[in-house]
This record gives structure tokens, C-alpha cells and sequence, in this order.
């Protein structure tokens, strides 16, 4: 025997008496940091005793005997790999693994440890016998792997490209908002390091119980408040700090992720909520309804195509409701060539029809009750019918009715009772019905998910003005931009001011044609009209070009994640998106924004502009001092400046406009220094840590 061979087998006793050290004792063992580490080398090293096992199982199968020999000596490296991948393990899976596929990852992992072994010492057995202990071992490093990759990846890691190639395409129907939408999100960005076998911070992502409940830190969200919610706190911060989630390391969310997860927890976090459920002039369902398809797929067969052209006359249409879809809409036209025994021939298409149209139709002595057999029926319409009160009680034996239009109709105590049982119908049209104040209430509070619309009715009620629109060429303009200030009701009153302050009814300008700006501005609008709420403030800020300098020079550098093109970037006339990961700004937070430029000569100077993002959440604050010089032939001189406004709350991200005023100074040089807050305020959740600055234009009249 070699002393290499004699030096790996007495080796494995000594990974095998580790292995039991740490099977016994290991949830009373408190590891070092420095042996985490190793640990942590578990995912590194597991490749290693897979690939040599395997390989020294496959050799036993070889026709020559040279490879069948080798295979011991394979076989006894793959062991000792197997013992090191196997003590890593075990010191890795004291930070936070639990559940059923760690376990099985756990014990399949440490039984192909003691089998590798056993199988090397077994080696005066028949050729038979080694095969088949090998072939078990093989099987057994299979499952070990499935279950790491599980573990590691998510549930069905191995079968996902073929499990997603069956899935068919949703409809908007059927979509819901947190399943279809936020769980793939959190699934693929969030769940692999917040599930069962692998909890950090006990908060568990992998099930709905677990992010209702949150972790350690608290909850996971508040609902109806993003910002001061945590994990939409943390996906905003920089990669680099600590706190920042998905790690670095990891894949990290897109700008729409981000922004559907904010949105989410701004309309509720619900987890049980369908995405047609969402008012459509919602942003929320505007991000996300065109990722399911508008055409919803139905269980039952098409009708028969005879059926149908036989239906089709001047005064009734019958038709899919999209092409190809079995599913029939019916329509009826001219309230003289009404015949109500027509609606009887529609039995023939009973199973097809999702909705019918009657309005107008003369309906006060149509009995409806064969409807009963039009189950499918998820629309009717019957404004303006003059429907008896008494017929709507067929309505509540169609399970999938959705929509009830009864405008035009009048309804007493006998109407609102038959409404009242249907539960399943999620939008209900009353509009003059004269239904009394009293039953109005009765039916909101009857069905809380249903959608009732009385109609308009303005009496005491004062409603607020939509924000005003504001419209420009360019964020960054030469020499003037014009600016349009428009407003949906042409009656309001715009009003607006140019020097950041908030517009009021009474003294600000007064908007009544379009604006010339020549020079950086920071606009603010809102709408007034009597009899309206004033709008929410619309703002923007423009900004003009200025003197390019011929040379210029960073002191500090920005941190590596947020250096966009250098200090070029702060010239070349491109205006960062409202998104510090945008690629357009410098940000700095280890060290000031330090800044030296030289304009090629004597320049009268009136005003330094600094373009700057603020976003409170990701730490994005203004800074905390601001430091100007100007140089005149070598000379330089300090400009006094007074102390900023800082941030006092979380905000969305905006831009802001730092105006310096130089006074006409002639320079030829500027110096300008921002120093990021050091310490973030007491009412911010990230109190304590250090801020940033973030910059991307300077301009400079």
C-alpha cells in the first residue's frame, strides 16, 4: 500500500468522527465566524465527491480491468471529498436551514458519506456485488442532489423549463394580483434565501402565512404605506449596503419588479384579490393587465355553426365574443321589431351564451325564467327595460353573473331583496332606479365586494380637481423652452409659481397662455375652480444649459456601483432618470462630491446649478454641507452658503435644483464640495448609517 493511500484512508476516520461530532452536538455548539466560512464552501466543494463517485461507480461497468482497478483508488479520493462536503454542511446548516427538503439533503448527503466508505473497504466481494452497491450509491448521490437543488433553487429546480412550457396562457379573468403577479416576483428574486430549509431572519417568503407574519425585524410590509414598509425600504437601498435585498451576490430586481412591489403594498398587499378587481385607471392595473391576455378561455365546446346563422336576423345579432371563442354574445336592436318569444329560440345556444343584451327592449311582460338554464351567463343587460321586479329573482340562480345592468328600472323593497342574494355579481348598475337613500346603504353594506353604481349625484358633496398636466420639449433646454400648462376641465383655473413655493388660489400667477423659460426652473401647478377641491400640486424642474468647461477633475471618486461615465457625466447634457440605479448619476457616500473645473478664461459668473436626486428611502438625502470657491488667476476665494433645508420625511424619488448665486463674479475656476449627512435622522428607519448625494448635471450662467 502507498503512504498516499494509507495517509486518505486513515483520513476518513477523521472526517467520519467530525461528522459525528457535529450530528450529535451541533445545535449546542457555538461556531467561530472563521469556521462559518468553511462552511459556506460547502456549495463550492459538493461538485467534487459527485463527479468522482459517480465516475468510480461508472468504471466498475468498464470492460477493461486497468479502469475497474482504478475505480477503488477514484472511489477513495470521492470519499475524503465527500467527508469535507459533508462537515461544511453540517457547519453551514447551523444558520437558519430547516424543513423537509433540508433534511432529506441532510441524511442522503451523510448516507452516501458512510456508503462511499463501506463500499471502498468491501473489496474482496464479487464484481456482481460491487456493481450493484455501486448503482445504489449512484441513485442515492441523484437524490442528494435533487434535493440540494431544491433546496438551493426553489421546488421542482430540475423539472421547471419543462413544468413552464405547459402552462397555458392566463387570461385577465382569471389572473389574480398576488399569485400571477407578486409571488413569481418574490419566488425568483426573494424565496431562496426565505423558505422552508433556508429561513434568514425567520421570515419566510415561500408561504403566505409567513409574509403576512414578517420576521424578526417585524412585518414584512404595511399595507397601504411602501415607504415604511421594510422590504421596500431594503430593495431600495444601495447594493452595496449591508441591508440591501436581493444580496449582491444574487439576482437583483428589475424597475418594473420594484415597481410592482410598491404598488402593490401601496393599494393593500391583499392575497386573495383578482387583478380585474383593480380600478382600471389604476397605475397598479395598468402595469400589470397587459401581461395576460384579454381573450378568457372557456370550458365548453362551441355551438353548433348552423345553430348560430339561424339566430343572426335584422333585429337580433349573435356572435363569439372574440374570434374563436365559444362563448356567445347576444344582441337585440329596435324596440318595435321586439318579439319576445325570439328570446325563447335562444335555448338552442343555452350552454354558449356569457351575455346577453336587451336594452330598451320591452320587457314589463316577458316572463324570464327560462334564463335559469343559461348558466354560463356572466353579462346582462336590461336598462331601461321596464323588467318587473319580481322577474329578478332568476338572476340569482346563475352562478357565474357578473355584471347586472337594471338603469331605467324602477326598483322598491321587492327589488332590493332579490339583489340582495346575489353575492356573485360583482358589478351592479342602479342608475335611476329611485331607489331610496335607505336602500342604497342596505345593498353597499349587504354586498362589501360588490361594485354598485347609482349614479351621479352632487348634492353636498365637494370633489377634488384631477392634477393639471404640464408639457415640455426637454428637461434640459439651450437657450428658452416653452411650457404648456393644460387641464381636462377647461373651466379650472391654473395657477403656478417658478421659484419651487406651493401655488395657492390668490397669489400665484396666474396661467393663461404658454410660458417661455429661460432659465432653470423649478415649476409647481395646481387647478382650481368654484365648487372643486383644488388639484394635488403637478411640479417639475427645467433645466438650461450652461457654460461647458474646458477641463474639469474629480477629487474623490464616486462609489464604484454609481459612477455612470465619471465626471463627464456631469456634462454632457443627459438628465438622469428619477432611478439612482439608472446608470446617469454619481453618487457618493464615503466621501464627499468634490469637483474642480476650469472655464478657459474669465467668465462673469451669476449662478452654479447642481442637479440632484433625493430619494429618503434609498438613504438618497441633500447634503449635508455645501462648500463653493471661485478662482481668479490662481486666486481663489470662498463663497459664504447658507445651510440647506434637509429632508424631514420619506418621499418618492424626484430631482431637486441646488441654485448657488455667484453674484456676477468673474472667475475662471470653481471649486464646489457636497458632503453626503453622515448619519441618517432618528425618524428614519435606517437612523444611524451613513447618506448619499447623488449628481448628475452641473450647470453653470
Amino acid at each position: 500500500m502507498s503512504r498516499s493511500t494509507s495517509l486518505l484512508e486513515n483520513l476518513l476516520f477523521f472526517w467520519i468522527g467530525g461528522v459525528v461530532i457535529l450530528l450529535l452536538g451541533g445545535d449546542y455548539l457555538q461556531v467561530p465566524d472563521w469556521l462559518l466560512v468553511a462552511g459556506r464552501l460547502h456549495p463550492l466543494l459538493l461538485h467534487f465527491p459527485l463527479v468522482l463517485l459517480l465516475l468510480s461507480t461508472a468504471l466498475l461497468w468498464s470492460r477493461s480491468e486497468n479502469w475497474q482497478t482504478l475505480a477503488p483508488k477514484i472511489l477513495l479520493l470521492g470519499a475524503n471529498f465527500a467527508g469535507i462536503t459533508s462537515l461544511a454542511g453540517l457547519i453551514l446548516a447551523t444558520e437558519d436551514y430547516e424543513g423537509s427538503n433540508f433534511s432529506w439533503h441532510k441524511w442522503s448527503g451523510i448516507g452516501s458519506f458512510f456508503l462511499a466508505i463501506g463500499f471502498y473497504f468491501l473489496k474482496n466481494v464479487k464484481l456482481q456485488i460491487k456493481k450493484s452497491i455501486g448503482l445504489g450509491l449512484a441513485i442515492l448521490l441523484l437524490l442528494v442532489g435533487h434535493f440540494g437543488a431544491n433546496l438551493t433553487h426553489g421546488e421542482d429546480f430540475l423539472l421547471g423549463p419543462l413544468l413552464a412550457q405547459e402552462k397555458q396562457t392566463l387570461s385577465l379573468e382569471d389572473a389574480e394580483v398576488f399569485r400571477h403577479v407578486i409571488q413569481p416576483i418574490l419566488e425568483s428574486k426573494c424565496v431562496s434565501c426565505h423558505k422552508e430549509g433556508k429561513v434568514k431572519g425567520e421570515l419566510r417568503l415561500d408561504l403566505v402565512e409567513g409574509i403576512l407574519k414578517g420576521g424578526k425585524s417585524g412585518p414584512f410590509f404595511l399595507a397601504g404605506n411602501p415607504e415604511q414598509s421594510l422590504f421596500i425600504q431594503r430593495i431600495h437601498l444601495p447594493l452595496e449596503e449591508e441591508d440591501h435585498m436581493p444580496p449582491k451576490n444574487k439576482p437583483q430586481l428589475t424597475e418594473e419588479e420594484l415597481e410592482l412591489l410598491r404598488l402593490w403594498v401601496l393599494t393593500g398587499g391583499k392575497v386573495n384579490q383578482k387583478v380585474i378587481e383593480l380600478p382600471a385607471e389604476d397605475p397598479f392595473y395598468q402595469l400589470i393587465a397587459e401581461k395576460f391576455t384579454k381573450e378568457k378561455t372557456y370550458p365548453f365546446s362551441p355551438a353548433d355553426e348552423e345553430d348560430v346563422a339561424d339566430l343572426n336576423t335584422f333585429f337580433r345579432k349573435v356572435r363569439p365574443i372574440y374570434p374563436g371563442s365559444p362563448a356567445l354574445e347576444v344582441t337585440y336592436f329596435g324596440t318595435s321589431a321586439f318579439d319576445p318569444s325570439s328570446l325563447e329560440e335562444l335555448s338552442k345556444v343555452s350552454e354558449q351564451v356569457v351575455r346577453l343584451k336587451l336594452d330598451r327592449m320591452p320587457l314589463e311582460n316577458v316572463d324570464l325564467e327560462f334564463l335559469s338554464d343559461f348558466q354560463q351567463l356572466e353579462e346582462v343587460y336590461l336598462n331601461f327595460t321596464g323588467i318587473p321586479e319580481s322577474q329578478l329573482s332568476v338572476f340569482s340562480q346563475l352562478p357565474q353573473l357578473r355584471l347586472l345592468a337594471l338603469s331605467g328600472n324602477a326598483l322598491s323593497e321587492v327589488g332590493t331583496k332579490h339583489l340582495l342574494s346575489m353575492r356573485q355579481v360583482k358589478k351592479l348598475f342602479l342608475w335611476q332606479t329611485g331607489l331610496a337613500i335607505q336602500k342604497q346603504e342596505e345593498l353597499k353594506k349587504a354586498l362589501p365586494t360588490t361594485v354598485i353604481d347609482f349614479g351621479y349625484d352632487d348634492k353636498g358633496v365637494i370633489y377634488p380637481l384631477n392634477p393639471p398636466k404640464i408639457e415640455f420639449d426637454e428637461v434640459l433646454f439651450q437657450d428658452q423652452t416653452q411650457v404648456i400648462l393644460s387641464h381636462p376641465i377647461k373651466s379650472t383655473q391654473l395657477r403656478y409659481t417658478l421659484d419651487g413655493s406651493m401655488p395657492d388660489s390668490l397669489q400665484s400667477s396666474r396661467y393663461t397662455h404658454p410660458l417661455t423659460l429661460k432659465s432653470s426652473t423649478q415649476l409647481r401647478v395646481k387647478a382650481f375652480a368654484p365648487g372643486w377641491i383644488g388639484s394635488e400640486t403637478t411640479d417639475t424642474i427645467l433645466f438650461k444649459k450652461g457654460i461647458v468647461p474646458t477641463s474639469y477633475s474629480l477629487s474623490t471618486l464616486p462609489n464604484p456601483r454609481y459612477a455612470a461615465k465619471g465626471a463627464s457625466s456631469l456634462f454632457d447634457g443627459i438628465k438622469g432618470k428619477a432611478n439612482h440605479s439608472s446608470g446617469d448619476w454619481l453618487g457618493f457616500t464615503d466621501s464627499p462630491f468634490d469637483l474642480t473645473l476650469s472655464l478657459g478664461g474669465l467668465k462673469n459668473l451669476s449662478v452654479l446649478e447642481i442637479s440632484l436626486l433625493l430619494h429618503e428611502s434609498a438613504y438618497i438625502f441633500p447634503p449635508q454641507s455645501v462648500e463653493l470657491w471661485v478662482g481668479n488667476s490662481g486666486k481663489w476665494s470662498k463663497i459664504p452658503v447658507p445651510n440647506l433645508p434637509m429632508s424631514t420625511k420619506i418621499q418618492d424619488p424626484r430631482f431637486s435644483l441646488l441654485s448657488l448665486p455667484l453674484s456676477n463674479t468673474q472667475a475662471d475656476q470653481v471649486r464646489i464640495k457636497l458632503s453626503p449627512i453622515s448619519k441618517l435622522p432618528s425618524w428614519h428607519p435606517g437612523a444611524g448609517a451613513k447618506g448619499w448625494v447623488f449628481v448628475d448635471e452641473i450647470l453653470i450662467h
